[in-house]
């Protein structure tokens, strides 16, 4: 009886040393620098125009925070960041 809960507790161990590590080299790492001025960076953006309900999904852009596009003359609202 005793032998499978000393084998579970060295399992259970082995798992969250493994994911100590893991979560210990993700912090550990730098971020990447910002690409330069003119390069598109990746962006996950929902529109909606407010005036006939068409969306617009934004996937790059010049900055992390682009200018809302305009639809019927008026700009769109910003839905949700597309997760």
């Amino acid at each position: 009886m005793v032998w499978w809960q000393v084998l579970l507790a060295a399992f259970v161990a082995a798992v969250v040393l493994r994911v100590g590590f893991v979560v210990i080299r993700n912090v550990a790492n730098p971020l990447p620098p910002p690409p330069p001025p003119g390069e598109l960076r990746r962006v996950r953006l929902v529109y909606r125009c407010g005036v006939c309900g068409a969306e617009v999904r934004m996937t790059a852009a010049a900055n992390e925070d682009p200018e809302p596009p305009r639809h019927c003359m008026e700009e769109m609202e910003l839905q949700h960041p597309d997760d």
